[in-house]
């Protein structure tokens, strides 16, 4: 947690990991984020993965440091609450449909400098989850070896559109800021999907060719990198981004005098062509693979530390949380009182500012936590009026 965003007041009406995640990295860098959710939770409020009580890690992971208003949005007053909450604070932060209550003309009324950021699906407004946008442009066929299609379990487009909907959010408010101009920005899973297809190149790799890319299994595309097996089995992934890195990659497996073979017998040369390298990667490969057989992969990893080679053994995920460097010597890292009870290292932000204290991680909120809090402060009502909404059903506390 950071405070670079304090004064910053935003109402999020989201569910699943786009949306709750733009919301989260405002709350990150010292943002009052309000999340409204149904009472008794959203969609996403028990989602898996879940403890023995079925208390949702991931939604309280994702809900970090957000406060929490609960309120029966099928209810007319309901809905007039989360409107009025809106337009009070003047930025929203949602995945709910562009038309209905929550339609940002709608909403823009009375409150012109309203900036509202809207993830959708498709830009017509139909839906999609990232793995269906995932398939749509492209990537489930460029995965793996084999004839089928394999989906990865990450949901990258999920995540960076909730990141980019963060940075959008912060432009819309420089630009109210210089103008004083509110407005709707629309962030479609589908355009940052196929948008990022295109910055990477490969829109136009594919336009260009009129072919797609072969499948490649673990073969890193246009460079040298694979992953090999040690002489004790384990098994690590080496990429080699620099020319610098390929010299030190062949001295440490002591393969120049073979690679130099191949060069005279090809008319090529390795030491300055990423591209040269993986076209040839028939000849390389099983070089790499008998030199990588011989080592143990503790002796292998102190040379090619040594020679700052990039190189990773593969592990589990459960490996991977007991490893000091990633986990418990991060300070990204640190502890809360979750409202599941469970206790594990909670993430704060992700960037490091060495100037400015960090402040550690903390929990996320019990669906209507601050209901009354967030009504008071934010619409003035008196506690009177608090109460009987309460009584009615229509605003949900913790309990």
């Amino acid at each position: 947690m950071y405070p670079l965003l304090n004064g910053l007041s935003v109402i999020e009406a989201s569910s699943f990991v786009a949306s709750p995640t733009c919301g989260l990295y405002l709350a990150q860098m010292g943002a009052e984020v309000i999340r409204v959710d149904q009472i008794g939770g959203g969609p996403d409020y028990h989602r898996w993965p879940v403890t023995a009580d079925n208390a949702s890690l991931y939604w309280e992971n994702l809900n970090r440091a957000k406060r929490s208003v609960a309120l029966d949005l099928a209810h007319p007053e309901g809905r007039e609450l989360l409107q009025a909450l809106v337009r009070a604070t003047g930025q929203f932060v949602t995945n709910f449909p562009a038309k209905g209550f929550l339609a940002h003309d709608a909403l823009a009324q009375g409150c012109p400098g309203l900036i509202t950021v809207r993830v959708m699906g498709w830009a017509d407004g139909s839906p999609a989850l990232d793995y269906t946008v995932n398939n749509a442009v492209g990537y489930p066929l460029l995965t793996g070896a084999g004839p089928d299609p394999v989906n990865h379990v990450l949901p990258a487009w999920d995540l960076l559109t909730g990141a980019y909907a963060a940075f959008a959010l912060l432009a819309a408010l420089r630009r109210r800021d210089a103008t004083g101009q509110g407005g709707e920005v629309r962030l479609p899973l589908s355009d940052v999907a196929i948008g990022t297809v295109a910055n990477l190149g490969s829109l136009a790799e594919v336009v260009t060719t009129g072919a797609d890319r072969p499948r490649l299994g673990n073969t890193v595309f246009g460079l040298f990198g694979r992953d090999f097996v040690t002489a004790d089995g384990v098994r690590t992934m080496i990429v080699v981004v620099t020319h610098r890195q390929w010299a030190n990659l062949v001295t440490a497996l002591g393969l120049g005098d073979a690679i130099a073979q191949i060069e005279h017998a090809r008319g090529v040369a390795f030491a300055a062509d990423d591209g040269l390298r993986y076209t040839h990667r028939d000849a390389l490969f099983p070089l790499f693979e008998a030199a990588i057989g011989t080592c143990r992969h503790a002796d292998l990893a102190a040379a090619f530390d040594a020679g700052g080679i990039v190189h990773s053994a593969y592990r589990t995920m459960h490996e991977a949380a007991a490893d000091p460097a990633l986990v418990a010597d991060n300070p990204i890292f640190g502890t809360a009182a979750n409202p599941s009870g469970a206790v594990y290292p909670a993430a704060g932000a992700f960037a490091t500012l060495p100037d400015t204290p960090r402040e550690p991680p903390r929990p996320a909120p019990r669906n209507g936590e601050h209901s009354e809090q967030v009504l008071a402060e934010r619409l003035g009502l008196p506690s009177g009026e608090v109460a009987r909404l309460i009584d009615s059903g229509i605003v949900g506390t913790a309990t």
